[in-house]
């Protein structure tokens, strides 16, 4: 594949339902597979949405830089390894999908359940950028008062600015509310 027309990351999205007596060990072998996806190259980062309000559901969002390295590691004999021990914690079949870049956020894990209203989309994602705009790059300015007005400074703010946004506040966010995003009905 041409590394030239990925996205800039992909994510493997992975849905567990797991047993409720059993979740301690899912927890424990959360602890193992994590540090093995981190030693392969192109690892982005792990984010792990754990169940609310007496749920069982898991999603597991592994990052990697590219569709290859990806495949490397759900290729890899580790992996493969450790997801031989998933069926006696789990009360389902997972379910894996590969989302290029930060397609997730709104992206319902089952083909036909309901998204969000594009409405609420608009108005969380500017609940996040719009602060993070503002905040961040006074920060930066008061940590470095030299990249104030600099080409590198501007730089510094957006990598911070999109950073927080796709590694901490969406994940966070679409997680604590999910049922505003999407009511249960």
């Amino acid at each position: 594949m041409n590394s030239s027309h990925q996205a800039s990351h992909v994510t493997l999205v992975i849905t567990h339902g797991v047993q409720a007596e059993k979740q301690q060990a899912y927890e424990q072998w959360l602890e193992q597979i994590m540090p093995q996806a981190a030693q392969f190259p192109g690892h982005l980062g792990v984010n792990v949405l754990r169940p609310v309000h007496g749920e069982n559901t898991y999603t597991v969002l592994i990052r990697f830089d590219s569709l290859d390295n990806l495949f490397h590691w759900t290729q890899s004999e580790a992996r493969k390894t450790l997801v031989s021990e998933l069926p006696q914690l789990l009360s389902g079949p997972e379910h894996i999908d590969v989302r290029p870049g930060a397609a997730f956020w709104f992206t319902p894990v089952a083909k036909a359940a309901a998204r969000p209203a594009q409405w609420k989309q608009y108005l969380l994602t500017l609940g996040v950028i719009f602060p993070s705009t503002l905040l961040i790059p006074l920060l930066w300015s008061t940590l470095l008062p030299a990249s104030r007005g600099t080409l590198w400074g501007h730089f510094l703010n957006d990598a911070t600015v999109v950073a927080l946004v796709v590694w901490l506040w969406m994940p966070l966010l679409t997680r604590l509310l999910k049922n505003w995003l999407i009511p249960r009905k």
